[in-house]
């Protein structure tokens, strides 16, 4: 199976936009993937939804909720310094690792940048998709 850890910005377009995003994480309602989330990624996404797309309280408890049914909330312990442009990136990365993903999907540039981190590659959700597909 494979591993997954995807970036906020990614739930952020699905969750407002769809498209390619919402496909991606249609796969781990469907158990296809396993995808990890962490505290950090989960108050991020919450921040960003309060602040930027004026969602309720309810909205976010619901969606945090919805979320954690399909995801597996992981706890880094390995603290990473590697994006220096943008530190919150690290995060993402640190969810990786500790989820043992196989994948990071994201549209951050500053992340693709990097192209792979350890054993895990970076990669947008359209290349998830089309590796996803080929997996199956």
């Amino acid at each position: 199976m494979i591993r997954l850890t995807a970036d906020t910005n990614v739930y952020i377009s699905a969750l407002n936009y769809h498209g390619l995003p919402e496909k991606v994480l249609d796969l781990a309602h469907t158990d296809d993937i396993r995808l990890a989330i962490s505290h950090a990624i989960l108050q991020e996404l919450s921040r960003i939804l309060r602040g930027k797309f004026s969602w309720s309280e309810f909205e976010i408890s619901e969606t945090e909720a919805d979320i954690l049914s399909y995801a597996e909330l992981v706890t880094p312990t390995v603290h990473i310094d590697a994006v220096k442009d943008d530190p919150t990136d690290n995060r993402i990365l640190e969810c990786a690792l500790a989820g043992r993903s196989d994948y990071i999907v994201t549209g951050d540039r500053h992340l693709l940048r990097i192209g792979q981190f350890d054993e895990i590659r970076i990669v947008t959700p359209a290349e998830f998709l089309a590796i996803s597909t080929q997996a199956t």
